[in-house]
This record gives C-alpha cells, structure tokens and sequence, in this order.
C-alpha cells in the first residue's frame, strides 16, 4: 500500500483540446500516464490535484473520468483552475455511481485517510490585495474551505494538497501558507505550473512544510510516491 500525488493530466479523449500540441513535453501523454501508473497498485491511493478534464460539462468530462477510474488505485479528486465540469458534490458523486467509476472520490469541503495520516486540501487561489471583489470572494472562500478539511483532519498528522501553490519563487500566499503551519501540515503538494514555469516551483522545506510540484508534466507523467 502506498501514497501517491499527480496533477494537471489534462486529458480531452473525448474532446478536441489534446495537450500534445504543447510540445515535446506533452506528446504522447496519454498512454505516456498510463505507463506511469504501471507501479501502482490497485491497494494504493493518488491524489489528482486539479485540472483532469478539459471538458465543460460531467458529460464532456465522462470519458477523461473512466479513463482516470481505471488506472490502479483509489483518487482522490481536487478542482484545478480549468475542470469546468466540476459541479456539486452530489451531482458528481451520483455521476460517478451511474457510471461505475468506484474508484474516483471527491477532496471538496472534506478531508480523507491513508492510514492515520489525514489528506486535506482544496484548489486554493493566486490572490493579489487589487480591490477585485470577485477575486476576493473566491480567495476568501478556498481559505474556509482549506481550514474547514485542515479540522476535519483532527489532531494526527496531516498533508495538504493544491492545485494552485501556495509559494513559488517570487510569491507566497501567507494566508495559505499560515492555515498550513497552524494546523501543523507537514508536506503541500501542489500543480498548475508547466513548462519554462516550472524552475519557479518551490521543492522542499520552507518554514515549517516541505513543498513538492506534481504537475505530470514536471513528474514525467509518473505519480510522486509520498508514503509506503
């Protein structure tokens, strides 16, 4: 049994919008993720940190969905800046029983467990002090919704995980980043950077968390193992 995190597959197989023609780096990266999840077993648990579906609706996405249900193992589900399809909670759960995909579970208002270890997270948001109110709204929101499943964890230990990061060279969300060391988390990881973006990712220990990119282009497509 282990512990796995991976973001940002962008799949469109039912869709028009491949990723292949973002370059080398993309190409061929469907089965490229398949075979990244060949360690993986059916016993394990990966985390999909956001941006799993071009599509726009759960109908658009059902396809990119039953192809992420049958790679190995347990996923958790994270909202990325651009998987339009994501709706309520009920909605998606119903979807997900209707269409047999059992192995796909929501990390939206809640946490989850491996083990004793608590799995917290949320999109999280790139938040400027601009006078934006809708911007504003949003940031405040993904901040209750991150210390809502930071409680949910209790008192053991906890990892958090993003689609958005909380730090890059350059930038910090302090509002994220202090939730995370309040709450004592002890490893973020995090997507949404891609190509040249990733030499401003932010690896390993700052303050009090150690931080790690999964976006699966910066893991080669190969889910980041976390724990045995």
């Amino acid at each position: 049994m282990a512990l796995y995190a991976i973001g940002d597959t962008h799949l469109s197989l039912g869709g028009s919008k491949p990723m292949d023609v973002f370059g080398e780096g993309w190409k061929g990266y469907v089965e490229r993720l398949r075979e990244g999840f060949s360690a993986v077993t059916e016993a394990d648990t990966v985390v999909l940190c956001g941006d799993l579906s071009w599509g726009m609706s759960l109908e658009e996405a059902g396809e990119d969905l039953a192809f992420l249900n049958g790679l190995p193992g347990r996923k958790l589900l994270l909202k990325g800046n651009h998987d339009y399809w994501w709706t309520t909670a009920n909605k998606m759960r119903t979807f997900f029983a209707q269409r047999g995909l059992e192995k796909l579970e929501i990390l939206h208002n809640s946490c989850a467990f491996y083990g004793d270890v608590a799995l917290c997270g949320t999109r999280g948001w790139f938040f400027e002090e601009n006078g934006d109110p809708h911007n504003t709204k949003i940031f405040r929101r993904e901040l209750l919704r991150l210390e809502a499943s930071l409680k949910l964890a209790g008192e053991g230990e906890k990892l958090c995980f993003l689609h958005y990061p909380p730090r890059y060279r350059g930038y910090i969300c302090q509002e994220i980043v202090d939730l995370m060391e309040q709450y004592g988390v002890l490893g973020c990881y995090y997507g949404h950077l891609h190509g040249g973006s990733h030499r401003l990712a932010v690896e390993g220990r700052q303050g009090k968390v150690d931080y790690h990119l999964v976006s699966a282009d910066y893991l080669r497509f190969t889910p980041k193992k976390i724990l045995d």
